[in-house]
């Protein structure tokens, strides 16, 4: 009898060490699941058929973000803070500026940290602290009521919180999650919450956004679901408008008329 309940002591023993195993290397590799940034040269020169001069922001000792600022051939409306996606670098991204430069409207989007030539170690509470240096760089150029802040999937989390804190023209949000815990959760249901390191918790955050909010999705969105951003509506206090697209995924919407209509509108 003895002999047994040692052997099933040391079974759970066992089986309990490999699970706190797992569950210490998921929480070690979970940034790895999150980011998946494209490393590129420090050398490598861009090339875009837009107006554009690419800068470097020391936002903290041994942190460069490095940053694209396209600039329109005319007078510009205003400038566009865009915060992009969990995937790539400026070298894909820098294309969105063909939604927004034709439109009158400067757009300067950065690279975050460990992505494209960008250096720093990453967390949430850098991501915001890089956005914000940026942002009151921005208001070195242009006043408030001429800074749109653009955020699109991962970027809605941080773009969420530049605009809490300030008092931007408009935020735009791109296919955004209600918060990071509830996004992982509906992808990687079998991972404890607990373990997160990030957080971005949008719909705390919009609580506090004064300025005009749009919110742009895709009905088949298959990342962020879509009903991400009618919860999200409930936490606006400030004038809000969720945009549909219809059919759209999460990486197609520009693709969509309604997508393209409804920039007309907002950046007219």
């Amino acid at each position: 009898m003895r002999k047994t309940i040692s052997s099933f002591i040391r079974i759970g023993t066992g089986i309990a060490g490999a699970v706190l195993l797992s569950l210490l290397l998921l929480y070690m590799i979970q940034e790895n699941l999150i980011f998946y940034p494209d490393r590129i040269q420090d050398d490598y020169r861009f090339e875009f058929p837009w107006k554009f001069d690419e800068k470097n922001f020391e936002t903290a000792p041994g942190v460069r973000i490095n940053a694209l600022h396209f600039r329109t051939e005319g007078k510009s409306k205003g400038v566009i803070f865009y915060l992009h996606g969990n995937a790539g670098s400026l070298k894909s991204w820098g294309w969105v500026a063909e939604d927004f430069v034709p439109r009158g409207w400067d757009l300067l989007i950065i690279d975050y940290r460990t992505y494209g030539k960008s250096k720093g170690r990453l967390s949430e509470t850098a991501l915001y602290q890089d956005a914000q240096f940026i942002y009151q760089e921005l208001l070195r150029e242009d006043q408030e009521e001429h800074i749109i802040v653009f955020g699109r999937s991962l970027g809605t989390g941080i773009a969420t919180k530049i605009a809490a804190d300030n008092n931007p023209k408009q935020l735009i949000l791109e296919t955004p999650f209600y918060n990071f815990a509830d996004l992982i959760q509906s992808i990687y249901p079998a991972l404890p919450m607990w373990m997160l390191s990030y957080h971005f918790p949008n719909d705390q955050h919009l609580k506090s956004v004064k300025c005009p909010v749009v919110m742009l999705h895709g009905t088949q969105d298959e990342i962020v679901y879509y009903k991400s951003s009618e919860k999200l509506l409930k936490h606006i206090s400030s004038k809000a408008e969720l945009v549909p697209v219809t059919g759209g995924s999460h990486n197609d919407l520009r693709n969509f008329p309604e997508y393209q209509a409804a920039l007309d509108r907002i950046l007219k």
